[in-house]
């Protein structure tokens, strides 16, 4: 069989090993990615990274600033795709462009569906303290990642894997089942799967005001929002007004003996220990605003929140 004609859909670093991954099994007839955006100091616009990779691979590169007036659907149906794969895009598609394609549309998401769907799988996953995650291959319809499952690949989380690293992992993985299962897909081979609805949890897009730590929660859960919030937005305390980032932190099997949650007990080399609705909460690293990361023992040494400190 020949190679199927495919369209790329994606935009950020993540979908970058997908895309490399793709034109390996099948030709490319071109790559949608978001339009160019205005970043750093002088806001000059920034291709997307996806972008970037698809002219180093001498790929055609369309940015449709909409997908809904009709103008992609064209685009795709006089491209004759068999298949178009999608990747962290950032738009719902909607029917006409779903249909475009001889087979249609499959996503690659983040998540072992249903859990997770939505914009932030990666990050609530490990927040929430999951111990596995992984990535899903799917059939797209016009629902947030409702369609039905084709395969999944799963990996464990670490314990003390940030969002930011559990990420990294799944980039490539993504890029994995695509080589081993778009073929398999085209060919006819996989069965389409209905998700389960009653299981399925919303990942929702992460906010700055997600980072601060609610002291009221256990030790565990706010160690896991540690992680799961590295490396944006990042976990922050109050200091009376100020947002002090906490980079590192870890539970610790203790009793806060009745002090009131975000009370700070005391602290050493290994981490300043804050009481928690249940446990204790040791901080290993922190950074004041414009300031530089500072270990637990440098903060202490700096007489940062001595004991009975109350933290927001």
């Amino acid at each position: 069989m020949s190679r199927p004609r495919a369209v790329f859909f994606g935009s950020p670093d993540f979908a970058v090993p997908a895309l490399s991954a793709l034109v390996e099994v099948a030709d490319v007839v071109a790559v949608v990615a978001q339009p160019d955006k205005p970043a750093g100091r002088g806001l000059a616009l920034r291709p997307p990274a996806v972008k970037e990779r698809a002219l180093e691979l001498g790929l055609t590169v369309l940015q449709p600033t909409k997908v809904r007036d009709g103008a992609l659907a064209q685009q795709l149906r006089d491209l004759s795709p068999d298949v178009a794969v999608v990747i962290a895009y950032g738009r719902i598609l909607p029917r006409a462009v779903l249909d475009a394609p001889r087979l249609g549309c499959v996503n690659l998401h983040g998540s072992l569906l249903p859990r997770w769907r939505g914009a932030a799988p990666i990050q609530w996953a490990v927040a929430s303290g999951d111990p596995t995650t992984g990535v899903t291959l799917m059939q797209m319809d016009e629902g947030l990642d409702t369609g039905p499952m084709l395969s999944t690949l799963e990996t464990p989380i670490g314990a003390e894997e940030t969002a930011g690293d559990v990420f990294t992992r799944l980039a490539q993985l993504s890029a994995d089942l695509l080589r081993r299962d778009l073929p398999r897909f085209v060919r006819g081979e996989l069965t389409p799967v209905p998700q389960d609805a009653a299981l399925a949890t919303h990942a929702r897009p992460l906010e700055k005001s997600d980072g601060r730590l609610d002291w009221t929660r256990s030790a565990q859960a706010l160690a896991n929002h540690v992680r799961g919030m590295s490396p944006w937005p990042g976990a922050y305390v109050l200091e009376g007004d100020l947002p002090v980032k906490v980079h590192r932190a870890h539970a610790l099997t203790l009793s806060a003996d009745g002090a009131q949650p975000g009370t700070v007990l005391g602290g050493d080399r290994d981490g300043i220990r804050v009481a928690c609705g249940e446990g204790v909460l040791a901080i290993q690293e922190l950074q004041h605003p414009s300031r530089k990361r500072l270990s637990a023992e440098a903060a202490i040494a700096g007489r940062c929140w001595p004991a009975g400190t109350q933290l927001g």
